[in-house]
This record gives C-alpha cells, sequence and structure tokens, in this order.
C-alpha cells in the first residue's frame, strides 16, 4: 500500500541529506598577473594567488580534477575535495601559475583555446580593450552596422582619454552598476553585441573598429596566449593537465551542430597530436552549452566538462556540467572566508 506523500517526502530527505553531505570545489581562475585594466575580473595578483594555494595546502584537499571525476563515476561521495581550474590560456599561466602550483605542490586543470596558440592575435574582447580602454585619442563618433542594425556611440569628453583619465578609471568592471567612463560604457555595449556572432563576422567588425582608432594589430607582451612550445613547456612534469576549451572560444550553444562538433573535435585533436596523449576534460566556454553540446563533448571522448554555473560538486552531480566557483582576486583571508562558504570549514583562520 502506497502512502500518499510518501515518495514525495523521501525525495526531499534524499536532497537534503546531499546537500549536507560532504562535497566538492572546483575553483575556476583565467590570469595571474596584474594588469591596470582588466574589465572582466579575470586577473588574481600573483601575490593573491600564492595566498591561495597556502590556505589551500593547509586544508590539504586539493586534488586532480580527473580524481574527482573518477569518485564521481565510481558513485562515491567526495570527501572535501578541490580541483584548480584555469580557462583561456594566457601565457602567464605559465609564467607565473605553474613555478607557484609546483611551490605548493597543487595540481591544476589549464582549459586551451587552440585557435589562439597557432596564430598570434589577443582575444577579441582584449582587442576592445587595447582600442577603447587605453590612453590616447579617438574620434568622436563610432558608427556600426550590426546585424543590419546601425548604431552610433559618441565618445564626448572621453574621445580625449588621457593619463589621469585612464588612472582614475582603470578599476572599472563588469560588477560596476553606474560605470562613469563613457568608453567603458561603449566596450561592454560592444561586447553584448558581438559575443554572440560568428567568429568571421565579429572579426570584421573589429577590423573595423580598429581602422576607426588608427590602433595597430600588434600584440602586447602582457595579453599573449600560450604558443605550441609554451603550452609543452606548461604541461611538464605531474601537476598539470591540459585540457580543450574549443578551437575559437564560442558561445557554443549559438552555433549550428556541424560547428559545435568542429570547435570541439578538432581542439581536443590538435592537443592530442602536440602531447601525444588523451585529453579527457572540456571546458565549456563563457560557460554556454546545450544539451546538443553535452552530448558531442560525451560523444568526442572527454570523460568530463565544466561549467561556469556556480555551486557545489556533489555525488550526483552531471560530470557533463560540472560547476565552478569563478576566484577573484581576494587576498588570503577573503579567499579562505569564501571557501567557508561552500562548507570548507576552518578554511577562515589559515592565513596568520
Amino acid at each position: 500500500m502506497k502512502i500518499p506523500g510518501i515518495s514525495r517526502l523521501r525525495g526531499v530527505v534524499r536532497r537534503v541529506e546531499n546537500r549536507l553531505a560532504p562535497s566538492g570545489l572546483i575553483l575556476l581562475y583565467h590570469r595571474v598577473t596584474e594588469l591596470g585594466s582588466d574589465p572582466w575580473s579575470l586577473c588574481v595578483s600573483p601575490q593573491h594567488f600564492a595566498e591561495h594555494l597556502e590556505v589551500l595546502q593547509k586544508l590539504g584537499v586539493t586534488v586532480p580534477l580527473q580524481q574527482m571525476n573518477h569518485t564521481l563515476q565510481s558513485g562515491k561521495r567526495l570527501e572535501r575535495q578541490v580541483v584548480v581550474t584555469f580557462d583561456d590560456g594566457y601565457a602567464d599561466n605559465l609564467h607565473n601559475a605553474k613555478p607557484l602550483l609546483e611551490r605548493y605542490g597543487i595540481p591544476a586543470t589549464i582549459f586551451l583555446t587552440t585557435g589562439y596558440m597557432v596564430q598570434e592575435e589577443e582575444f577579441w574582447w582584449d582587442e576592445l580593450d587595447r582600442i577603447l580602454l587605453q590612453p590616447g585619442c579617438l574620434p568622436s563618433v563610432l558608427s556600426l552596422s550590426v546585424s543590419g542594425r546601425n548604431y552610433k556611440w559618441e565618445l564626448s569628453k572621453d574621445g580625449d582619454y588621457s593619463e589621469q583619465d585612464y588612472q582614475y578609471n582603470r578599476r572599472l568592471n563588469w560588477k560596476k552598476k553606474n560605470i562613469s567612463s563613457i568608453r567603458h560604457s561603449i566596450y561592454y555595449s560592444l561586447y553584448k553585441l558581438l559575443y554572440s556572432l560568428p567568429k568571421h563576422e565579429r572579426a570584421h567588425l573589429i577590423d573595423q573598429i580598429r581602422i576607426w582608432a588608427g590602433a595597430s594589430t600588434q600584440v602586447r607582451p602582457t595579453h599573449c596566449t600560450l604558443t605550441q612550445s609554451q603550452m609543452l613547456e606548461l604541461a611538464q612534469g605531474e601537476l598539470i593537465e591540459i585540457g580543450a576549451h574549443t578551437i575559437t572560444h564560442p558561445f557554443l550553444a549559438t552555433l549550428p551542430s556541424q560547428a559545435q562538433q568542429e570547435e570541439i573535435t578538432s581542439s581536443k585533436t590538435l592537443l592530442e597530436e602536440i602531447l601525444e596523449r588523451r585529453i579527457t576534460s572540456f571546458a565549456y566556454p563563457h560557460g554556454n552549452f546545450g544539451s546538443e553540446t553535452k552530448t558531442i563533448v560525451q560523444e568526442a571522448g572527454f570523460s568530463c566538462a565544466c561549467s561556469t554555473t556556480t555551486g557545489n560538486v556533489r555525488k550526483n552531480s552531471d560530470r557533463y556540467a560540472l560547476p565552478r566557483v569563478v576566484v577573484e582576486d581576494w587576498d588570503g583571508d577573503e579567499f579562505a572566508r569564501r571557501l567557508s562558504v561552500y562548507g570548507f570549514v576552518g578554511a577562515g583562520s589559515q592565513i596568520s
């Protein structure tokens, strides 16, 4: 005899037990460096990164991503596991992050955008930063036609952008609700218009913006991505796992199936050819994916994939949509406090 509501009650109990059970955490970094302009809060200073690693070392809970994945595959609960990951493939992952990871003995998975390893150019959002957010003079009006619609932005007083203006505004980022800088407002407006476009259309528009600004195509040393030889150096040793992050860093769910498959499988194939080893971890650029994307990733031979959805990794987490927590440029105490929010009790008193 079935008691009304008992199945629902059991389901509630299981969910509560799952939330209270020991869980894992995947940390998402992008860059370990200090920049004058960081509109997306991607950078963690080397000093703060070292403090983060000191906290993790004292907690003694860091594991490789694939170890966490194997725990999930086995159906076992995660016992306070923390994984360090990096997205995109900036060169400072080799120059600044790896030496610190080695010093503290912390493993990490670094997801690389392979198209930027084979051609010398900045990520397109960095190009916009170089054109719009650095000191200098720009024409007073920018006009563009995007997807059949005409847009016009007036730079007004920010056409002539002095070093003093730059220093005053350089800490503005996407979290600020009231952007006082006209240049930053234009930057974020352009990003919203360009991010979902096919790569060739976006590249054409950025060419137009570059010509309008009279800007060069020279890659800044501070914004270099890893070359193939640097990637090989990064992968040396036992601590660093290389994962795939597509070819061009698109919003995958906006692409046709064939284009998604090309982005996903070709990035895997290139990395495997260079490294001569299997690539089993994937991360969705911008955290963007759909059910079809997950299927393609699984069929390509990846054993897990990371999203940008915030939260703990639990026993029943989808291995092809693993949540992560974005890390910002916090000092060690703030980093420890953030860990404690996700259930890593005792993390708040690690830095003396």
